[in-house]
C-alpha cells in the first residue's frame, strides 16, 4: 500500500500546471448573480401580486362610476323627465318660451339640483360638452344665485345649437320673472330679458350671398 501512495505522489509531482491553473474567479462571479437576483425577482413579483388588487378596486370603482351614469340616460332619462312633467310642458305651472334665429325654447322650471335636460336628453350630452353653450343655459341662474336651486326642463327646435341655447337663456330669464317680479330688474340690467332680433339676411337674385357680388367685368 505504501509503494502505491509513493507511486502516486511521483506521477503528480511530474504534472506540470500552468500558474493561470489557479482556480478561475469565473464560478464565483457566476454563483454571486444568481444568489442576489433570486430575492430582486421575489420582490418585484410580490410587487406586481400587491399591485394587481389595486388597479382591480381601480377598474370597478370606475365601472360604478359608469353603471352610475348610464342609469339615467336613453329611455330611463325619458322615463324621468315624463315622471318630473306629468301632463306635459303645457301643464306645467311655471313655463316661458325664449327665441333666437329660427329657434324656439319652450322652458319649465321645478326645484332641484340644476340639472338641465334638453329633448329629454341631458345638457352636457345634447350640446357636445360646448362649455359656451352649456353657460348660456345658467345665465340667468348664476345670476340671480338659483344655480343649484332649480331644475331646467326644455323642448327646443330649429336652428343650430347655439341659437338653441341662447334661446334657452332668454327662456330661462322670463321663466324667473314668473316666479318672482322682483328678478326682473336685476336680470333686465344684465340684459338677459332682450330679445335678439338678429338673423341672417336673405339672399338676393344675382347676388352670390345678401350682399355678395360677383366680379366686375368691363369687357
Amino acid at each position: 500500500m505504501a509503494l502505491s501512495l509513493s507511486s502516486l505522489t511521483t506521477a503528480f509531482s511530474h504534472l506540470s500546471l500552468p500558474s493561470t491553473s489557479t482556480p478561475h474567479p469565473l464560478p464565483l462571479l457566476l454563483r454571486l448573480p444568481t444568489s442576489r437576483r433570486a430575492p430582486r425577482l421575489a420582490l418585484s413579483a410580490s410587487a406586481a401580486e400587491a399591485a394587481e388588487p389595486v388597479e382591480a378596486a381601480e377598474e370597478e370603482e370606475v365601472d360604478e362610476v359608469v353603471a352610475v351614469e348610464d342609469e339615467l340616460s336613453g329611455l330611463a332619462l325619458r322615463k324621468y323627465v315624463k315622471q318630473r312633467l306629468p301632463g306635459g310642458f303645457a301643464a306645467q305651472r311655471i313655463t316661458a318660451t325664449g327665441r333666437r334665429k329660427t329657434a324656439i325654447a319652450r322652458v319649465v322650471l321645478q326645484e332641484g339640483t340644476g340639472r338641465v335636460f334638453i329633448n329629454f336628453r341631458d345638457a352636457k350630452e345634447y350640446l357636445q360638452a360646448n362649455p359656451m353653450w352649456m353657460e348660456y343655459c345658467k345665465v340667468p341662474l348664476v345670476t340671480l344665485g338659483f344655480e343649484n336651486s332649480y331644475d331646467v326642463f326644455v323642448k327646443v327646435h330649429g336652428g343650430g345649437l347655439s341659437g338653441q341655447a341662447q334661446a334657452i337663456c332668454l327662456g330661462v330669464a322670463r321663466a324667473l320673472v314668473k316666479i318672482s317680479t322682483a328678478n326682473k330688474v336685476t336680470l333686465r340690467g344684465e340684459g338677459l330679458l332682450t330679445r335678439d332680433t338678429r338673423i341672417v339676411e336673405r339672399k338676393k337674385a344675382g347676388l352670390k350671398k345678401a350682399r355678395k357680388r360677383p366680379q366686375f367685368s368691363k369687357r
